[in-house]
């Protein structure tokens, strides 16, 4: 059953297809990949965690100032949001992931974390970056993706 889990999870890892989601009206089109995507995967159940709201912040110029929202999604099937932004800009985003909802709607009531914020920062706008999760309810890993 172990190495089945990670297979699984082997596999959506190296999927290169991209589906589309509905993104948000500040979201691009649907023919066009974002500079940001992210991928979400429940480790305990070692497959997509489907359903997951998603929300995408860009914070102001000036270190201290507020965090504005750009854009939000919901991962798809295969645990994929792609449609959250038409360009990016260099600066400090944060991904939030409403785990809490996922969880929840799948009958797991006991979690650690009701949503996950992940801080990064983009120097160089014309690259892609991707940013998956290996979430479960008591942990979640993430890592710069290709």
């Amino acid at each position: 059953m172990h190495s089945s889990r990670l297979s699984v999870i082997g596999r959506h890892l190296a999927h290169t297809e991209s589906p589309v989601v509905s993104p948000s009206p500040l979201a691009m089109s649907a023919n066009r990949t974002s500079p940001i995507t992210t991928h979400v995967l429940d480790t305990s159940l070692g497959r997509p965690a489907a359903d997951v709201p998603v929300k995408l912040f860009r914070r102001g110029e000036r270190i201290g100032q507020e965090w504005s929202q750009v854009s939000s999604g919901q991962t798809n099937s295969d645990g994929r949001c792609n449609g959250l932004l038409n360009s990016l800009e260099a600066g400090v985003y944060k991904i939030t992931f409403e785990t809490a909802t996922y969880f929840n709607k799948n009958g797991i009531r006991q979690y650690f974390y009701p949503h996950i914020d992940i801080v990064f920062e983009i120097h160089d706008p014309s690259q892609h970056y991707h940013v998956p999760l290996l979430l479960n309810p008591f942990g979640y890993s993430t890592y710069r993706g290709s």
